[in-house]
Formats: structure tokens, sequence, C-alpha cells
């Protein structure tokens, strides 16, 4: 018998964005499911995916992932298909009219977050995000710093009071 999953357990999450977080002001996530070919499934379960440089967009009323890397399958053969091929993602009609409305503003783009897996379908985390400016990443970098000095500095009082 298997073991039970914990809650937070990351163990169904193949791939994540971890530029998508740094880059963007994530505005809102939404689950979508994605459609795959061949031998897609078995590299994305055995965590042979990136979403590096990878973005969705709307067309013909349609959503569709770009740039997602699926590493062929090595005992694929003829099956495997072209590892960068633009997927479709699905949602229901209304939740794409709906990102089609938010992404009418400036600067805003559709990132997909994460892979994983839920009840044993593939799923692509797609997220409403607004590009963060270069100034706007310095100031984020400041901030880091300026705290990481404080609680070095707080750590430092407290050793002294402990002695």
């Amino acid at each position: 018998m298997a073991a039970p999953r914990r809650p937070g357990s990351t163990e169904g999450l193949f791939a994540t964005n971890h530029k998508a977080r740094r880059d963007y002001d994530i505005l809102e996530a939404f689950e979508t499911g994605i459609e795959l070919r061949g031998t897609e499934v078995k590299s994305i379960r055995g965590h042979r995916v990136s979403l590096d440089d990878s973005f969705a967009r709307i067309d013909g009323g349609e959503l569709f992932l770009y740039n997602m890397h699926v590493t062929p399958y090595e005992q694929g053969g003829r099956w495997n298909v072209e590892p960068t091929r633009v997927r479709r993602l699905l949602m229901h009609r209304r939740e794409i009219e709906r990102l089609a409305g938010l992404l009418t503003q400036k600067r805003v783009t559709l990132i997909p977050l994460r892979v994983y897996q839920r009840h044993g379908l593939v799923k692509v985390e797609l997220a409403v995000g607004r590009g963060k400016r270069v100034f706007e990443k310095r100031d984020r970098i400041r901030e880091r710093e300026m705290d990481r000095e404080i609680q070095r500095a707080v750590r430092t009082r407290q050793k002294r009071q402990r002695e």
C-alpha cells in the first residue's frame, strides 16, 4: 500500500517557472488542462519538461502555450513529437473570454507558473502577470538586502545579550 500524501507535498509537481515570479507581478492564477500527444505524458512524468521562456496567447478564441520544452521520450521512437511545439491549453470558453478582457491592459501577459498532476491528469497553472520594470526589480533587491542586514544585526545583538 502506498504511503498517504502529505498536504503541501510537491510529489505531483513536474516543473516550475522560477523566472515568472521574479520578472512579473502575478495578478491572478488559473488551472488549465493541456492537450498532449504521443509520449509527451511519459516525458513530463519523468520531469523532463521546462517552462523557461514559455508564454501563452489567445488565438481565434483558443488558448495556446508556446516554447514549453518537453524532452522527447527515449523509447518513444516515431511517436515522439517536436520538443517545443505549440500546445493547446484547455479552459472553458467563458474563462478564455475573461482572460482576453484582462489582457487588454498594458504590460499584461499570460505566463505558465508550473506543470503538475491532479487526479492523474497533467495540468498547467497559468497566471496573468504584469511585467516588472528594471527599477522595480532593483528596489526589490535593495529591500531584501536591507532585511537581511536587519536580521543579521538582531541576531548578533541577541548573541551578545546571552553572553
